[in-house]
């Protein structure tokens, strides 16, 4: 099986006439909110009944590509192959891995506008990968990555407990989850990440795993 070849999101095409379904899953609710949000502004308005099917088009929206994915693939139907991926970072192994688990479509939220998110629902659906530029630019650059956790030039020192917190606020999970993940209170899991924010000095958790991702801390 030969597949099909990435086009450039950024050459949008129109929309098919073909009706979709399309469903929205991610660990993050406010995400998930805003993705069908949008999905709905664009005449997509996702589907909520049981019955799953592989002809199915499955937005995956996480603050990673690869906490995307891992919030969507339990439950997966059989055969599911139009995946699509909505995520707020995005580095050259996350575009590897999401290609590698059969992902045909990647856009950042920052540039998912209503239009572009159904351009791609679409192409998905047609079983066409679709990048978006920075995507695709990520996927081409030979340059190596960083060389593993703590070890980008300038970057702080993180204690084993801070890591792993990290790790999992990458892929997707929230303070309860990591709670029971880490055999902790929830108390101790903010006060992990309040320390987090001072020492990398990030706004937001989404910034905290853009910052870390670029570093090389995970």
């Amino acid at each position: 099986m030969t597949t099909p070849p990435l086009a450039s999101l950024d050459a949008v095409a129109p929309r098919a006439a073909v009706r979709v379904r399309v469903r929205v899953r991610s660990s993050d609710a406010a995400a998930r909110a805003v993705v069908e949000a949008k999905l709905i502004t664009a005449g997509l308005r996702p589907a909520e009944a049981p019955d799953a099917s592989p002809q199915d088009v499955l937005v995956a929206v996480g603050g990673t590509v690869e906490g995307a994915i891992a919030a969507c693939r339990p439950g997966l139907p059989g055969g599911q192959e139009r995946l699509l991926v909505v995520a707020d970072v995005l580095s050259r192994n996350g575009a590897l891995q999401a290609l590698r688990a059969g992902v045909r479509a990647m856009v950042l939220a920052a540039e998912a506008t209503p239009e572009r998110l159904a351009a791609t629902v679409h192409s998905a659906h047609r079983g066409e990968g679709r990048l978006s530029h920075l995507a695709l630019t990520r996927l081409l650059d030979g340059s190596p990555e960083p060389a593993g956790p703590g070890r980008s030039p300038g970057s702080p020192s993180l204690t084993g407990r801070q890591l792993q917190v990290l790790r999992l606020m990458a892929d997707g999970h929230g303070n309860e989850a990591i709670a029971a993940t880490l055999r902790c209170s929830k108390h101790t899991v903010k006060n992990v990440i309040y320390e987090l924010m001072g020492q990398l000095q990030v706004r937001n958790r989404a910034h905290a795993v853009a910052h870390a991702v670029r570093t090389g801390l995970i």
